[in-house]
């Protein structure tokens, strides 16, 4: 298969795409709908998004206020374009905003994926902590 990637920060047309990319990785416990999603995306300091043609393979984003912190979210490659650099160069688009912006770029992440991070300079430094809501 002939994979072209592109990657843009114009939203995709169609969220439907991000909620198969979000199931295919067992994300979406939250039950989000496509329009949880798109508010999610759009609402977002900043957003990359990967395709292939028409074809959303990846995204990530960033939550932040501008100024100080931004928390890098939902970094994520569907499974079958895994290993090929994509999340790599997603990664990289959003460490660069974060610098151009002076913005602080901040994680969580389960343990195994700690030394990937590590490979972009993330280094660990605190425990984080959640409160569980119903939603």
């Amino acid at each position: 298969m002939d994979k072209s990637i592109y990657y843009t920060i114009e939203p995709p047309n169609n969220f439907e795409q991000l909620l198969t990319l979000y199931e295919s990785l067992g994300w979406n416990s939250l039950k989000l709908t496509v329009n949880d999603l798109e508010r999610m995306c759009n609402q977002s300091w900043y957003a990359i998004y990967a395709f292939d043609k028409q074809q959303l393979v990846g995204m990530g984003r960033i939550i932040s206020d501008g100024v100080i912190t931004g928390i890098v979210c939902g970094v994520c490659v569907i499974p079958s374009y895994q290993s090929e650099g994509i999340g790599k160069e997603m990664m990289n688009r959003i460490i660069q905003h974060c610098e151009q912006n002076r913005v602080i770029p901040q994680l969580m992440c389960v343990e195994n994926l700690e030394s990937y991070y590590e490979t972009f300079g993330f280094e660990k430094f605190t425990i984080g902590m959640t409160k569980r809501i119903n939603r």
